[in-house]
């Protein structure tokens, strides 16, 4: 399972959204953001594993963690 590959690395989802391909009838998209500093051996292990499995794979972008200002 392609979220196996997210679970066994402890990686954490922070959205998981699903949209009707315009191609193919009853095929679906998956967009997905979760937690990963990017480059790190976690991130370029599930990246690897996740090409291999899914037909189609697109990183979107890459965003810092927001932290709070003290004062």
């Amino acid at each position: 399972s392609v979220l196996g590959i997210f679970a066994t690395r402890n990686i954490n989802l922070t959205k998981l959204e699903s949209r009707p391909s315009k191609n193919k009838a009853w095929e679906y998209i998956f967009y997905v953001d979760f937690e990963s500093r990017l480059g790190s051996k976690v991130y370029q292990e599930a990246l690897g594993e996740l090409t291999r499995e899914a037909a189609f794979v697109k990183i979107l972008g890459s965003y810092p963690q927001w932290e709070q200002q003290s004062g």
